[in-house]
């Protein structure tokens, strides 16, 4: 009888098809195709920043207004993620390859409420935005966490970051309790989509078959711990800079079509302006670091309610965090995951407006 790997996510042990390790003579052409998308997308990168320089030279004639603010807005969101992303992969590696097995694993509750209760508290000393924890999840998913703790750590650790806790106090401070109802919103909503996964009768079923073949691709990778940090290096490149390109580009795109004066025109209504600050916070996809000092800018004419939906709506299913979390989710798990918070963030918003 086979032993299963303790590494290998839960559930993840016993598929047979996962079990093989890959022959010694697949694994050059593997690594060609992982340096070439890396390279393919470093290549994309360096095109939206050299288009972006040199669109003055290149058209004589002014790009059209919305084109050009789409294209500013998605190298903005891009410049605004890379370094977060970079320290989320290393995160990932640390944790992956240069922790001990045990070490985590030891100081966490064995009961599965009070593991999810403390993941979702990590978040506090992992200061990386939304992007940035894409990886770090990543990782703890193929250290052998389940996929219900590290849902709960994924969509916690946005709000409960000290710089983000830092910087909505700088906006807000404690006014109408924004701050208070983000933190404490964030955490229920993790915790709540942490206990509704664990009844999922077939946690892995939730990942996608790419990451599962990756969990085992690393789980067997041979060499040392110099060598397998360059693989998880290059794997976690090539699964996130792709998502991270096409969701910069789709919240610049999204940005300059969504017209926001209609959203804005609705921010007087105790209801409607949820709904338009929680449209709003999905189109512009800010990191969580800083876009309190955006939503301070609706604060004169929207609701506190809809401003607490903003910032708790934003960090967790925005456009760009959702096309990096399907690097390793379905989209029927991305699907219940919006559904979830969504609803659960036009509640807190409308209990803030009620006790405002």
């Amino acid at each position: 009888m086979t032993r299963a790997d303790p590494r290998l996510p839960a559930g993840r042990a016993h598929s047979h098809r996962h079990e093989t390790v890959p022959d010694a003579a697949a694994r050059p052409s593997s690594s060609a195709r992982t340096l070439l998308w890396v390279g393919a997308g470093l290549l994309v990168v360096a095109g939206l920043f050299l288009v972006d320089w040199l669109a003055p030279q290149l058209f004589p004639a002014p790009l059209p207004t919305r084109a050009q603010d789409g294209l500013t807005l998605a190298v903005s969101v891009l410049i605004e993620s890379l370094p977060f992303i970079a320290l989320g992969v290393v995160l990932s590696i640390v944790v992956q390859v240069w922790v001990p097995p045990g070490v985590i694993e030891r100081w966490m509750p064995r009961r599965a409420w009070a593991r999810r209760a403390v993941l979702s508290l990590l978040g506090m000393i992992v200061p990386v935005c939304e992007c940035g924890n894409v990886p770090f999840a990543r990782g703890l998913l193929m250290r052998g966490f389940s996929v219900p703790e590290t849902l709960t750590f994924l969509i916690a650790a946005p709000i409960v970051n000290p710089i983000v806790i830092i910087t909505t106090h700088q906006a807000f401070g404690f006014s109408d309790g924004v701050l208070i109802a983000r933190l404490l919103g964030g955490y229920a909503i993790a915790n709540l989509i942490g206990w509704l996964y664990n009844r999922h009768p077939s946690p892995d079923a939730l990942l996608t078959d790419r990451f599962r073949d990756t969990c085992a691709l690393v789980t067997h990778e041979p060499g040392g711990r110099g060598r397998r940090t360059i693989a998880q290096f290059v794997i976690e490149l090539r699964a996130v800079m792709p998502a991270l390109i096409i969701g910069s580009a789709l919240a610049g795109a999204v940005q300059v079509l969504v017209p926001r004066e209609a959203l804005v025109a609705i921010g007087s209504n105790p209801a409607l302006s949820i709904v338009a600050m929680m449209a709003l916070a999905m189109v512009v996809s800010i990191c969580s670091n800083v876009d309190s000092f955006f939503a301070l800018s609706f604060a004169s004419t929207f609701t506190p309610g809809s401003i607490v939906a903003f910032l708790l709506v934003g960090p967790l299913v925005d456009v760009k965090m959702l096309a990096l979390m399907r690097t390793t989710f379905t989209w029927r798990t991305l699907g219940g995951i919006v559904v979830v918070v969504v609803l659960a963030a036009f509640a807190i918003g409308t209990a803030v407006n009620l006790f405002a």
